[in-house]
C-alpha cells in the first residue's frame, strides 16, 4: 500500500544525503587516513575516504533517480500529455519535471524507507560496515525493479551478455537488471502515452472534417481542436486521472 502522505524517513534519507554531500573541508576534526585497522586483523575505511566516496555517489545521483526510479515513466508521459493537448510549452518544462520529481517521491516512499531503515541507519549507528550498508540498500531497489520489468526484457539481456546461469529473478546481475528496467520503463510509458492520445486524435479528426466540408481548409485543424481538448481534459478531472493511473501502473508489492 502505498503511505497517504510522504513519511519521515524520507524527509530524513534526503538530508542524510545533504549532509553527507557537505565539503571535507567545512568538517573539522576528521582524519585524514584512508584506510585504518580494525582490531581483528582487517582493515576499514576511515571516515574522510567514506565521505568522498559519498560524494562522487552523490553526483551521480541525476543517472540513479533515471535509471532506478519510477521518474522516467512519468516524465514520458507527461511530455506525451502536452503534445497530445497540442499546448506547445504548456505547462512548462520545469513544471513538468517538478511533477514528475515529486509524484516520483511518493511512489518510491516505501523503497526509500527501507533504504533507510535497513541501510543509512544502521550505518550511522556503526552497527555494519559501508559494504554491507550497500548490500542491504540494495536489496529494496533490486525489488523495485523487478516487479517492473518484463521477464522478457530480463531474458533478452541475459541472452545478450551469455549469461546461462540466471535461474530465478533474485540472481540476475544488477547491470543486467538496469538496462532491462529502463527497457520495460520505456514501453509502458509509450503504451500509456498512446492511450493517452485516442480521444485527442479523435477531435482532431472531428474538427478536420468539420472544417473540411465547411470548405475552411486554409483554416488551422489544431487551433480549433485546442479548446475542445482543454475542455474535455478539465471536464473530466484528467490531472487527477493522469496522476492516478500512472502511480496504480507500478507494482510495489
Amino acid at each position: 500500500m502505498l503511505p497517504k502522505k510522504p513519511t519521515q524517513k524520507v524527509v530524513l534519507f534526503v538530508l542524510s544525503l545533504l549532509f553527507f554531500a557537505l565539503p571535507v573541508e567545512a568538517q573539522t576534526g576528521l582524519p585524514v587516513v584512508n584506510m585504518i585497522d580494525d582490531g581483528s586483523g582487517g582493515t576499514k575505511y576511515s571516515l574522510t575516504l567514506q565521505l568522498l566516496a559519498l560524494m562522487s555517489v552523490l553526483t551521480l545521483l541525476p543517472s540513479l533517480l533515471l535509471m532506478m526510479t519510477s521518474f522516467v515513466r512519468i516524465i514520458i508521459v507527461f511530455s506525451l500529455l502536452r503534445q497530445a493537448l497540442g499546448t506547445a510549452q504548456t505547462p512548462p518544462n520545469q513544471v513538468l519535471v517538478g511533477l514528475a520529481l515529486f509524484l516520483s517521491l511518493f511512489i518510491m516512499a516505501p523503497v526509500l524507507s527501507s533504504v533507510y531503515d535497513d541501510a543509512i541507519t544502521p550505518y550511522l549507528e556503526e552497527k555494519i560496515t559501508f559494504e554491507s550498508a550497500l548490500v542491504a540498500a540494495e536489496a529494496p531497489i533490486r525489488t523495485f525493479m523487478l516487479n517492473q520489468t518484463r521477464e522478457t526484457d530480463i531474458a533478452m539481456f541475459l541472452e545478450i551478455s551469455n549469461n546461462t546461469e540466471v535461474k530465478e529473478p533474485a540472481d540476475v546481475p544488477f547491470l543486467t537488471l538496469v538496462p532491462a528496467f529502463m527497457t520495460s520503463e520505456l514501453k509502458s510509458a509509450f503504451s500509456i502515452g498512446f492511450l493517452i492520445y485516442i480521444p485527442f486524435v479523435v477531435i482532431d479528426l472531428v474538427v478536420a472534417s468539420v472544417l473540411m466540408s465547411m470548405g475552411m481548409m486554409m483554416l488551422s485543424p489544431m487551433m480549433i481542436s485546442m479548446p475542445f481538448k482543454l475542455m474535455l481534459f478539465v471536464l473530466v478531472d484528467g490531472w487527477t486521472l493522469i496522476m492516478g493511473s500512472l502511480t496504480s501502473s507500478f507494482a510495489l508489492s
